[in-house]
């Protein structure tokens, strides 16, 4: 488990500074609005680059959507982390989501307000993730962005008209079966599609007020047992809720295996890497693939492998997101 300082979810007794906790199979609900709640998408042409964006992100670091909105100054997310990166994760999505639609309408500057808010969410099947996701999936109906009487699958810019495809047809990234589980919908069929739906569009103006103002003020969403489980181990972990460095893998743990496993097909070492160019082949060849595959910014990237400054990297990689 691991604790760090860089952003919030919620606050704790004694906290000097709000927390995230990230661990292995952590599911978070995650929002983020625009800066002084200004437009985060221009057009749709935005929006697709933003669902790109977060493909490229579950890419690299093993995410899994499990629900998604995207509101005109905000979006909603709820994803399950299989390694504990959420932070890593979360700043290469936001910073290069905000990099794109900078350049594209030539334009400075911060796009998104603050810290993301993060909360866990307790996917142990026993609701709490079904509530989390149903309070994604009606937000454009809370918004009126649908009419009463409109199916709730006619606003596209959710993951919810997704799960109500065949399994070929939908984003690659996103995963549908915890969802289904906690629906008690047994198979991923048309008929039980159908049933999901019902299910959900049932829930439009009856939902659990209760359990929405913790999503929206909260830190966490779930049984008693396992969030004092998470206090008990951030506590023995951390001391007086000081922020710790115990990573299960790390982004960076990540990128060093690459760079070991490439190293060792080519035979070099690293008084080599040093001796090679900085534009040599092999190591420009490198440079891409931890792009690629990692959240590791350019700067780390030209350092480890002995390329020159971070500038000189972006000149080689043109194609590739020119992030800090």
């Amino acid at each position: 488990m691991l604790l760090t300082t860089d952003g919030g979810f919620g606050s704790c007794v004694g906290m000097a500074r709000q927390l995230r906790i990230e661990y292995a199979g952590a599911i978070y609900h995650v929002m983020s609005r625009g800066d002084r709640r200004e437009a985060i998408f221009k057009d749709d042409e935005d929006r697709r680059r933003f669902l790109a964006t977060l493909g490229e992100a579950c890419g690299k670091t093993g995410w899994q959507v499990l629900a998604l909105c995207l509101m005109p100054n905000h979006f909603h997310l709820v994803v399950e982390t299989p390694q504990a990166n959420l932070v890593a994760g979360m700043k290469w999505f936001l910073g290069t989501y905000t990099a794109r639609f900078n350049r594209r309408h030539k334009v400075v500057g911060h796009l998104f307000s603050g810290r993301y808010k993060s909360l866990i969410v307790d996917g142990g099947g026993n609701g709490y993730l079904r509530t989390v996701c149903d309070y994604v999936h009606l937000n454009p109906a809370r918004a009126k962005l649908v009419r009463p009487g409109q199916p709730l699958r006619e606003f596209e810019w959710s993951s919810w008209p997704e799960y109500l495809k065949s399994p070929g047809k939908r984003w690659p990234w996103l995963a549908v079966h915890r969802l289904l589980g906690e629906q008690h919908i047994p198979k991923d069929s048309a008929a039980g599609r159908r049933r999901l739906e019902e299910i959900v569009e049932r829930r439009r103006g009856a939902e659990d007020g209760v359990a929405y103002k913790t999503i929206r003020r909260g830190w966490f969403l779930g049984e008693d047992s396992l969030k004092e489980e998470l206090l008990a181990q951030a506590s023995t972990r951390t001391g007086t809720w000081l922020y710790g460095e115990a990573v299960r893998e790390s982004a960076e743990a990540l990128a060093e295996r690459l760079v070991a496993g490439e190293m060792k097909r080519l035979g070099w070492t690293e008084p080599t890497l040093a001796e090679r160019r900085k534009g040599d082949p092999a190591k420009v060849a490198l440079a891409r693939r931890l792009r690629r595959e990692t959240t590791m910014t350019l700067g780390w990237i030209a350092e480890r492998l002995k390329m020159g400054t971070r500038s000189y990297l972006a000149h080689l990689l043109p194609c590739e997101p020119r992030r800090k």
